[in-house]
Formats: structure tokens, sequence, C-alpha cells
């Protein structure tokens, strides 16, 4: 099946997707009731690759699944590892299809790729609602009482974007609601997160750069007040590199896991910026003024080691083993009690949240100010620059 899907490249198969519940595509079956042929299955398998739009995360993975299903028959290899995201994603696809014969798989499959070369037709289809458990630029999944959201722009580092914020915003929302017992926060690929995607500076609205400020400081307000608001013990897993926000949030974390690669860099300074987050006021807490001030206003870049020295990563673990090793942890807190957790971190959070508002309302104030400011356009400016360069 490699092969096939990677007729459909530049795609990323893997983009944002549901995996705790994968929806089942309604299909209007046109071929014979004995299934299609190996002949019609292959034709189809080719006219995949004539596809000009991407069909979206649901249909990829029915594809793919669908594919297994015709080639294999029922799914028969070991469910992949809890933080093998992709690997998951697939697995539960294909495992979701059960018993269905080889030539009922062979027919959904030739259906599901006429349906949508059919949708790319001269009628312009009418889009469907998104799911609200749809993301485009997350993977978010729940089991074994943990709720794992995971930033999946693995050919931007996930660099965070405007939909991702939002789609942050929504993920925590719905995971403080849910069954699990504990949240989970980590990325996809070598790259934790590579803190704000510049392009965002480039989406000029109409009302100018002052509405464009505007807008990003209350979505950053919203953003980290997420954070600061949610009610269950949030860990992160630091799988690789980490910067800006992505570091700075990190105090609003119960617990920290990294990987020993990974790094903590907040290059404000060197664009003209101010810190966010909630960090000008949890870091100097954690590793005291100096250390803070060399991170925030300096922009020192600290090795995992030294980061959990100073207080910021709960513990290190080595690259090789980061994964098993991490999800023994989890499967373990995940059984506590739920209640009992989620009312203890009110005891331990709730004298500070107040002030944590007012700390994330002021940095935000500040860096609309310096968005707009001369010397932070200038930096972002000379970014770009030396960007089109390479």
């Amino acid at each position: 099946m490699a092969v096939a899907l990677r007729k459909i490249s530049p795609w990323r198969f893997v983009r944002a997707v549901q995996v705790a519940h994968i929806p089942t595509l309604k299909l209007h079956m046109t071929g014979s009731m004995m299934g299609a042929t190996v002949e019609q299955f292959n034709h189809a398998k080719s006219q995949m690759g004539t596809l000009k739009e991407d069909p979206g995360n649901e249909a990829k993975l029915k594809i793919y699944a669908l594919f297994k299903q015709a080639t294999q028959g029922p799914c028969n290899t070991p469910k992949p590892g809890m933080l093998d995201f992709v690997g998951k994603a697939k697995w539960d696809a294909w495992k979701s299809l059960g018993s269905v014969s080889q030539e009922d798989a062979r027919q959904q499959y030739v259906d599901l790729i006429d349906s949508l070369l059919a949708a790319e037709g001269p009628a312009v289809a009418a889009q469907p609602p998104r799911s609200a458990a749809t993301f485009e630029t997350l993977l978010v999944s729940t089991e074994d009482n943990i709720t794992t959201i995971c930033l999946n722009r693995p050919q931007k580092k996930n660099a965070i974007t405007v939909e991702m914020y939002n789609e942050v915003i929504k993920a925590l929302e719905q995971a403080g609601k849910d069954d699990s017992v504990i949240t989970v926060i980590t990325g996809s690929g070598d790259f934790y997160c590579s803190g704000n995607d510049l392009t965002n500076f480039t989406k000029i609205p109409e009302g100018g750069i002052e509405q464009m400020a505007k807008n990003a400081g209350e979505l950053l307000r919203e953003f980290v007040k997420a954070f600061i608001d949610f009610p269950k013990p949030l860990i992160a897993v630091i799988n690789g590199p980490a910067v800006g926000v992505s570091v700075t949030l990190l105090g609003l974390f119960e617990i920290v896991y990294a990987t020993e690669r990974a790094t903590f860099h907040t290059p404000f300074s060197q664009l003209g910026q101010s810190p966010e987050g909630c960090s000008s006021y949890t870091f100097p807490k954690i590793m005291g003024n100096a250390k803070a001030s060399e991170m925030l206003l300096f922009n020192k870049k600290l090795t995992a080691v030294q980061a959990c020295a100073q207080g910021l990563v709960t513990e290190v673990f080595p690259d090789s083993s980061f994964q098993t090793e991490v999800a023994t942890r989890l499967k373990a807190y995940a059984k506590l009690p739920r209640n009992s957790l989620a009312l203890s971190k009110q005891l331990i959070r709730g004298t500070e949240k107040e002030r944590l508002h007012t700390v994330n309302d002021q940095e935000v104030e500040r860096l609309v100010e310096r968005w707009l400011s001369d010397e932070c356009m200038q930096a972002i400016m000379s970014f770009f620059q030396a960007k089109a360069k390479l």
C-alpha cells in the first residue's frame, strides 16, 4: 500500500485526524454484489493518482484500510505503541473493517475512488460540515484514560499557525470535558514545536497591521487562557527541539518529559518581541531570576539536561527508549482516580490562577505593542530575507 499512497504525493497521509473513532464513509454501492474484479480494483488504484484535490483525512484513512483489507484480509498486525500516532491511525482504520471480505473491500475501494473522482467533476460538490472532532493541524486521540493532542505539521517543524492556535484551544476544551484522566501534548516528527509560524505576520487583514496585531493578541490571550484554566493534569512530552511559545507554556504543565536530544529556546529579543505564556512570571519562579533572564532576555538555548537541572523539565530520557519510558509513566498515571487528580490540581494551581490571568493580559498587551514597533517589523523582515537567501 505504501506504493499506492505515494501516488497522492505531496499530500501527507497523516495530517490531523481524530483517531479514537474513525467515522465510516457512506458509499453508494454501484458495482456487482459479488465484488469488484481484480482488474477493476487495479484500475481504481491507478486512477487514484489522477485526483487533483486532497480528499481529506477520513477518506485517505479509508482508502488505506480498504486497500489492506482487499489485499491482505482482516487486520493481522500488532497494535502500534500509544505514542506511534501515525501507526495507530492507520491500524485503527484497518481494524475497524472487521471481517469484511476481500471481495467486498475491493468493491468498496472501487466505489470510494469513483466517488472521489466524481466529486472533482464539473459540478462543484457542496462541502459537508466539519465534525467538531476533526482537526487539520492536530492528531487527537483518547485511549486508556489518556487524551493525546499531537501537533501535526511535521514538514513545518510543527510551527503554530492561526488555525493551529484555534484547534489547540478547541482540543483542550474537549479534553477538559471528556472521561480521560490526563491530557498529553506532544509533536509529530523530529520537532516538538518550532514556535510561531512567522507567515502569520504576512497575512494583513483589511484593518491593516493594527488590526492584525489586535487579532493576534486576542487569539494568544485565549490560547494561553486555555492552558491556565485546563482542569486536569497536563503533561508535555517533548519529542524534539522546542522554540518560543511552546517553551514558555511549559510552566503551566504539571509534568514535562523530554528526550535527551530536545532543546529549549526563546529567541524573543532577536525578533524584537517579548515573552508570553505567563513565562515572565513562571520562569523566574521555577529557575530563579538570573537563569530566567538568560533565556527570556538573552536568548540562551538550553539542552534537555540543562532544562531539567533548572526545573523546567521533570525528567530526561535517552532518545532510544524515550517513547517506551514515557508510555509506562503515562499508563500508571492514567490508572489514578480522575476526580482526585483534578481536585488536587485545583488546590495546587487554584491560588495562582488569578495571578496567571493577570500576567497573561499584561504579556499580551506588551506583545501587541512590540508587534507594531519598527524594531519588530525590521527583525521579521530580516528573518524572511535571510530565509530567502538559503
